[in-house]
């Protein structure tokens, strides 16, 4: 069955191009004009992943998107950001919402086609079945879970891979750019600061059982994940 795309965008031009470029990439399709349109669409049947613009009508993309990683059911779909704004800081806004990735208009629909894939694969892909556990911080692959004592911990898809591959390398320390090629893939276009911003992501995720200490920043060369203070 092929994969579902939420578009979440006012401008009919735009749908109309971000729709057709989809269904010749094989994916199905879902519109939605507003904010409101889409929180229903997405109760009704969830989407794979969610295409959302910065700019609507009833409310912005990016309180959307923090709207959208608030609510358990929805919390791990990931979403990439349509965006005129081009400002870094505006990145990191919508990065901090919960946005997995952004795509700045003008953009090829080659461009996000293959940006569309690389954060699927992201989301759902490089999972062996083998349990980790790390003093009482457990991550089940193949559920797609991670739990302390029994309590399911809720984080995004970006956020699990890295917590993942953290937990299956510990004790070593690696750079930003490391993390990007392994977590995130090669021939990505993300910039070095997402990794900080899914790091602090991953550590408020951690911190209600105090896990957060184990992702540690190595000034000057990255982080590492380790139980030695």
């Amino acid at each position: 069955m092929s994969q579902r795309i939420l578009i979440v965008e006012d401008e009919p031009a735009i749908r109309e191009m971000v729709a057709f470029a989809l269904e010749r990439a094989g994916f199905q399709y879902t519109e939605a004009e507003t904010a409101g349109a889409a929180q229903v669409s997405i109760a009704d049947e969830q989407p794979d992943l969610i295409l959302l613009d910065w700019m609507l009508p009833d409310l912005s993309g990016v309180d959307l998107a923090r709207r959208i990683k608030q609510e358990e059911l929805s919390a791990t779909i990931p979403i990439i950001m349509l965006t005129a704004r081009g400002e870094e800081e505006d990145k990191i806004r919508g990065l901090d919402a919960g946005a997995d990735d952004y795509v700045t208009k003008p953009f090829s629909p080659r461009e996000l086609v293959a940006r569309i894939k690389a954060v699927l694969r992201r989301a759902h892909g490089e999972a062996t079945d083998e349990l980790l556990e790390v003093e009482g911080l457990v991550l089940d692959p193949a559920g797609h879970r991670v739990s302390v004592g029994g309590q399911a911990l809720e984080m995004g898809p970006t956020e699990f891979r890295l917590l993942h591959f953290f937990m299956s390398h510990p004790e070593r320390v690696f750079s930003r750019s490391r993390l990007l090629d392994s977590v995130w893939g090669r021939n990505v276009y993300v910039e070095e600061r997402t990794v900080d911003v899914h790091i602090r992501r991953l550590r408020k995720a951690l911190s209600a059982h105090g896990h957060d200490r184990l992702i540690q920043t190595v000034r000057g060369a990255g982080y590492r994940f380790s139980t030695r203070v």
